[in-house]
């Protein structure tokens, strides 16, 4: 079933694609600068089924997580005594092609909406890319950008 899965994205048409974004929690953990503390956190969600969807870490050891359970991943991470910050970002999926990403943060500067910070990832050969943008108000950006 993945395979077809695959070999349908690899034959998905592009031009169809219209840019969503939805608002998703994201937790942020601070993560000790130490082998195997990415590591920690990955096998704590993991062993309870939570997926995460997308990370980023950066040189001050911030870990951003959106996760598809970000209710009980935050709780969990609590409990296990990290450090957890919570924020509503847009998390989007577009085409893995050049330009689009261009596209959809001109749509956001055009609102009138500031970029804090964004990540992404996409597998080469594949049609989309998931991407994570925070703004400062999501909500807003939501409503601004009719997205």
């Amino acid at each position: 079933m993945c395979e077809e899965i695959l070999t349908g994205l690899l034959f998905w048409p592009r031009h169809a694609y219209s840019a969503v974004m939805a608002i998703q929690r994201e937790i942020t953990v601070k993560l000790a600068n130490s082998p195997g503390a990415l590591a920690r956190v990955a096998q704590v969600l993991g062993a309870e089924r939570i997926n995460m969807l997308a990370l980023a870490v950066d040189p001050s050891g911030a870990l951003r997580l959106v996760v598809d359970n970000p209710l009980h991943a935050a709780s969990l991470l609590r409990e296990q005594h990290y450090q957890v910050d919570e924020r509503d970002v847009l998390y989007t999926t577009m085409p893995n092609e050049p330009g689009a990403l261009g596209r959809a943060l001109k749509t956001l500067a055009d609102s009138g909406i500031n970029v804090d910070y964004a990540y992404a990832s996409g597998i080469d050969r594949l049609p989309l890319v998931g991407v994570v943008i925070g703004v400062p108000d999501a909500s807003k950006a939501s409503y601004a950008t009719g997205m």
